[in-house]
């Protein structure tokens, strides 16, 4: 019977009903515990990076570190970490992506905020142009951006997309390199950002970039704030960039006396673009930890070369 270590006990509420249910139905014989006096015992940890657990050196029977979170910047680089770890993909995760991306391309692209905010009563029958007159440039085309590229391209949009990797993707343009970075964001609209947080993707949208983008374009950011330098931005848009719509930031909860919160072209949004949902998150715990008791191979498996 394999013993589970919950590790990370604030969210233990939210999964105390669903994980028993979920492995009883998979025909999984489990203990699942929230902390141990043995951790030599332990088959699974489940784990979100924010947890107290920090030292992995006692669990030397685990099998896996299954991850809550799908960033797994402040796991992977532990030097304790020597058990498989895997990053947390799940439906419900990629259609809350999807939905804010989409949701926050149309708000922009149909120029919302002048009709919702109109203390003046102005009226302004301007029309904006079409989705597919509208050019957005996805920079990151893993599971998450390539969902949303595919999201915005069904409504027409003219997406092109942008990864540090070559890729294929039926429908998309896909470019790759300083040279296509360029290209991707030079005559762009619209610059989404969902890479993860490495060495080679921190301070992605510097001074440099930034100024590739053309006045008025809008960048949307729910994949990590370290992806923009954020003095940078700031200087970008008091010099023409149209807007920033930001979910995610270098410290969180954002201070108060951060300068985005009074800017007039930055929109916050508290991290929610792609919360983890228990329901979800369960289904693929119960498959890694079904796979692994099988011999089979684990889910989305994190390369530590490259940091997810």
């Amino acid at each position: 019977m394999p013993l589970i270590l919950f590790a990370a006990p604030d969210l233990w509420p939210d999964y105390a009903a669903l994980l028993p249910e979920a492995l009883h139905a998979a025909g999984i014989k489990a203990k699942i515990v929230t902390q141990t006096d043995d951790p030599g015992a332990v088959d699974y940890v489940i784990y979100a990076p924010s947890a107290p657990l920090q030292d992995f050196t006692p669990f030397k029977s685990c099998k896996a570190v299954l991850s809550l979170w799908a960033g797994v910047e402040r796991v992977a680089p532990n030097p304790t970490l020597t058990q498989p770890l895997c990053r947390m993909v799940d439906s419900g995760l990629t259609e809350g992506m999807v939905e804010w991306v989409v949701g926050h391309t149309l708000r922009h692209h149909l120029g919302m905020d002048r009709h919702i905010v109109n203390p003046s009563r102005q009226w302004n029958p301007t029309c904006p142009p079409l989705a597919r007159e509208r050019k957005v440039a996805m920079l990151g085309m893993g599971a998450l951006g390539t969902a949303c590229a595919r999201g915005l391209s069904a409504l027409n949009f003219c997406v092109t997309g942008w990864s540090r990797t070559a890729k294929d993707i039926p429908g998309i343009a896909c470019l790759q390199g300083e040279a296509g970075l360029q290209a991707a964001v030079y005559d762009a609209d619209i610059v989404v950002t969902l890479l993860p947080k490495t060495p080679q993707t921190e301070n992605l949208l510097n001074a440099t970039r930034l100024s590739w983008l053309k006045p008025g374009a809008v960048i949307l950011n729910p994949g990590r704030g370290a992806l923009i330098d954020e003095k940078a931005l700031l200087a970008a848009l008091d010099a023409g960039l149209g807007h920033a719509t930001l979910d995610v930031f270098r410290t969180e909860p954002l201070p108060a006396d951060h300068p985005f919160w009074a800017h007039p072209k930055i929109t916050i949004t508290p991290h929610i673009a792609a919360d983890t949902r228990p329901r979800g998150a369960v289904r693929m715990l119960v498959e890694n930890i079904r796979r692994s008791e099988a011999g089979e191979a684990l889910l989305h498996l994190v390369d530590r070369r490259l940091g997810y």
